[in-house]
């Protein structure tokens, strides 16, 4: 692979957009969703290339390219299972777009082609001077009679906090290490974490944050991208089922196919304080 073109930034969250990204072309490792989406209008890109992940319920994981559209800016989203979600080096390198809106249309964009020849033709796509606003990202706290510890439900796992230290967190963010680090599988001490899985993705790069979280002794589980809205926490506990579980969550009695809401109820209800 060539070097990039000037004017295609590389950026693995949303939420770490740098300077240079205003007027530029962005290829994101966040999800395609309606926040990622709102993020990169108000930070003036552009354009934008995001994450299908999976697509999933009510086709949240592409629900942003429609709020592109609105604003006047392209947008496209890659093909999950073509390249690493929250990897924006591997996006550019193996990822194939998979859904356009009609702006990237314009411009040449087109499902099945090559996120590197996506990002270069997108650099053909006027800046938009409507202004966007960033949506709030919610939380919200559950606490179940007699339970040992909170349930914490948000929208993204950036919104966590030291208080969620020993707590069970129900995220809508993708299961997979943004850039690969491992400190960023949850910023906190938690009891116990919960991603969606973003339609799995090479590698099963979606489910990567749990074998992270069994280093650190939390449990750690995914709700399929089809059974939850990615972007909306309260729809992974809600709607979610999980479709992995970590070495941890196992042993707490977390299994495949449960409910989002049975697991949290089972830990917040939990008497074992250092599992495993």
């Amino acid at each position: 692979m060539a070097d990039r073109p000037y004017g295609i930034v590389l950026a693995d969250t949303i939420t770490s957009l740098p300077a240079e990204a205003a007027g530029a072309v962005v290829v994101c490792g966040s999800h395609g969703g309606v926040f990622p989406a709102a993020c990169a209008i108000k930070a003036g890109v552009r354009a934008v290339i995001l994450n299908d992940a999976g697509v999933g319920r009510d086709q949240a994981g592409i629900g942003g390219l429609d709020l592109c559209l609105s604003h006047g800016m392209a947008a496209a989203t890659v093909n999950a299972m073509s390249c690493r979600i929250g990897d924006a080096a591997d996006m550019l390198q193996r990822g194939r777009i998979g859904h356009v809106n009609a702006l990237a249309l314009t411009v040449g964009v087109r499902p099945g082609m090559s996120v590197e020849d996506a990002a270069e033709a997108l650099l053909l796509a006027p800046v938009s001077d409507l202004p966007g606003t960033a949506p709030d990202e919610t939380r919200e706290e559950i606490a179940l009679p007699d339970a040992r510890r909170r349930i914490v439900i948000m929208d993204s796992a950036s919104l966590v906090k030291p208080d969620d230290d020993g707590q069970i967190v129900v995220t809508a963010s993708h299961g997979a290490l943004v850039g690969g680090n491992k400190t960023y599988a949850i910023r906190c001490a938690v009891y116990a974490a919960l991603f969606n899985d973003a339609g799995g993705g090479p590698e099963g790069w979606g489910f990567s944050r749990l074998s992270a979280l069994d280093e650190r002794r939390i449990a750690g589980a995914t709700v399929s991208a089809a059974s939850a809205r990615i972007g909306d926490g309260r729809s992974t506990y809600d709607d979610g089922i999980l479709s992995a579980v970590n070495d941890v969550a196992r042993f707490m009695g977390l299994r495949i196919g449960m409910t989002a809401q049975d697991a949290c109820e089972l830990l917040a209800l939990s008497d074992v304080r250092d599992p495993l």
